[in-house]
């Protein structure tokens, strides 16, 4: 047999089996209806959208709408908490902090304006007590103001009233998350951006996700990423942390992220689209089971993007798209969510 004999007949081999794959995933799920009411929800989700399904080691959904592709790099705003919190865990994991570590530890400056004793747990779950305006488009423009991200730190510390003690009080802001990105530079003495690159973004090949920035570097709000490069994120969250045969986070510090720092009495201010949820470690507890254990986590962005691991029915799924999220872009994204569910049986209560 010649060698381009021998050649062609592993390229067919391989497509063979390729479409073998094809029918297995199509045989096994049929999201027909779903095709169909993606193309209606264009004035819900935009012009312009990309959603993946996650499952049993494989993408069983893949829909773009309009321009976009699972390539395609936009900002996603407050779904950048979700990669923040899980980088400080993977500090703590290496016994760098302690979520029980109070700021004034590193930012001595904390103590002098009676902040001393914030927690970075709190920090990761908004339970700073720190006054915080409502996350909305005109202020994330205001923020071009500070040059580094020591600078937006200080002036919470100097400028910012404390409005209840640390721990009793839920109020969803860049605060807590960007002290934690601080102290994330202090301890590692290097930028955030790089600290970030190398135990997130490369170990998961992220390699189209970043926080970079002309002005200071936002952990709460700053990355731009794409589908794919996210969907690794929640590849690893969903496997306990670990991806491709390697363990980016303990999953100790995968549960910890997961449960429920919050209760309903203690949130005084949420975004409309979270209403009802509690609150973990950069992620919203959407769903729990009957005893209080978290099914359904998420970290939706202002821009849209809305990624979401379903534990009962293991399987992750993110929605990317460029338009500001709102009430009505919430109850879409949950008839997406019940239509991917008919499709998969959940395996816990």
């Amino acid at each position: 047999m010649s060698h381009n004999t021998k050649r062609n007949c592993v390229k067919v081999s391989l497509i063979a089996v390729f479409l073998l794959l094809l029918q297995t995933i199509q045989a096994q799920y049929n999201f027909t209806e779903l095709d169909q009411k993606l193309v209606t929800l264009k004035k819900e989700l935009g012009s312009n959208f990309s959603l993946l399904v996650y499952r049993d080691g494989k993408i069983i959904y893949d829909k773009s709408i309009g321009e976009f592709t699972p390539k395609t790099q936009v900002p996603i705003a407050s779904s950048s908490k979700w990669l923040t919190a899980a980088l400080v865990m993977v500090l703590v994991d290496e016994g760098k902090l302690s979520l029980d570590d109070k700021v004034s530890k590193f930012l001595p400056i904390f103590n002098k304006y009676s902040k001393g004793y914030i927690t970075i747990r709190q920090c990761l779950s908004h339970l700073t007590g720190i006054e915080s305006e409502p996350i909305k488009l005109s202020n994330l423009i205001k923020r071009n103001k500070y040059n580094s991200l020591e600078e937006e730190v200080e002036e919470f510390a100097t400028k910012k009233e404390i409005m209840a003690n640390p721990g009793l009080e839920f109020r969803y802001s860049n605060i807590g998350l960007n002290i934690a990105g601080r102290i994330i530079e202090i301890v590692s003495r290097r930028g955030f951006e790089q600290v970030m690159q190398e135990k997130i973004l490369r170990p998961l090949q992220m390699r189209n996700t970043s926080f970079s920035s002309f002005n200071a570097v936002n952990p709460s709000g700053g990355a731009v990423s794409t589908a794919n490069d996210y969907m690794n994120f929640l590849v690893m969250i969903l496997n306990k942390g670990m991806y491709n045969g390697k363990r980016i986070l303990s999953e100790a510090s995968i549960e910890l992220m997961q449960t429920a720092q919050t209760t309903s009495p203690m949130i005084k201010y949420t975004p409309n689209v979270a209403l009802g949820y509690n609150y973990g470690f950069g992620e919203w507890i959407q769903e729990t089971d009957e005893n209080g254990q978290s099914t359904i986590v998420s970290s939706p962005g202002l821009f849209g993007t809305w990624p979401l691991i379903d534990k009962c029915r293991n399987y992750a799924s993110i929605i990317v798209t460029k338009e500001l999220l709102n009430e009505e872009k919430r109850e879409a994204f949950m008839l997406v969510k019940n239509l991917i569910d008919q499709q998969i049986i959940a395996n816990c209560k």
